[in-house]
């Protein structure tokens, strides 16, 4: 009985330690690049609110009906992401940067409706991601009009679906490399428009900062934005 009650112990301490180490490391994110954030909080053609769930930005001026849900990638903070969408909701685009549960898109279950619903306005919805918030979002894309894929591809096979599709991803990805994305191409639309920006990397898609295993980016991080943010601004225009 004493050896019993010796191993359940040994086995209770044992899983509440992994626990606890599991929540320390996802609660460790990536930080945002507090000057970039900056940047987007002045802008006068951006408004941005913690919605408690997620991160709000919506344009000031004429706002064109479309959103977007995007997912962060793992660990990332959604702040992150603000610079990366400034010009598009400048445009006039709304989008939603969702806060997923433990920092990780895989543990967030909830349905797109929920953070739909911070912006009643919007007509057209469409999802998007990056890295791991990406392969998220190919799982929610049949509940949207487009699917924004940033540095990411999908893991399931939504070839035969009618989302519209833009895959955006850098040359000098290290994590969502070009093999990796070229390889996920037959999981998405014959329509499927895919971008690679030449010189950009994985941490291009956001403002947090280098990433480990990732490879040196050969263009400045602002140029790969303005391009990012281009192709994204192009692409809404088909969702209208």
């Amino acid at each position: 009985m004493n050896r019993a009650l010796r191993w359940t112990a040994w086995t209770v301490t044992v899983v509440v330690l992994l626990a606890v180490v599991f929540l320390v490391y996802a609660n460790i994110v990536m930080e945002g690049t507090r000057s970039a954030a900056l940047q987007v909080w002045r802008d006068d053609r951006v408004a941005v609110r913690d919605a408690g769930d997620s991160v709000v930005m919506t344009p000031t001026g004429e706002a064109g009906g479309v959103g977007i849900v995007f997912i962060p990638g793992a660990k990332v903070d959604p702040y992150a992401y603000m610079a990366t969408f400034r010009q598009v909701v400048a445009a006039g685009t709304t989008v939603v940067i969702t806060k997923p549960t433990l920092n990780l898109a895989f543990f967030d279950t909830r349905p797109l409706t929920t953070f739909e619903a911070h912006a009643p306005e919007v007509r057209t919805w469409a999802v998007g991601g990056h890295s791991l918030g990406g392969v998220r979002a190919c799982q929610l894309a049949q509940d949207a009009d487009g699917l924004l894929l940033l540095g990411s591809y999908c893991a399931n096979d939504i070839a035969r679906s009618y989302v519209q599709v833009l895959s955006v991803s850098g040359s000098r990805d290290g994590l969502s490399t070009p093999d990796k994305v070229a390889t996920a191409r037959d999981e998405l639309p014959s329509t499927a428009r895919m971008v690679e920006i030449e010189g950009a990397n994985h941490a291009a898609f956001g403002a947090y900062g280098d990433q480990p295993g990732d490879r040196t980016a050969t263009i400045p991080r602002e140029d790969a934005r303005a391009q990012i943010s281009a192709t994204i601004e192009d692409w809404v225009r088909t969702l209208r």
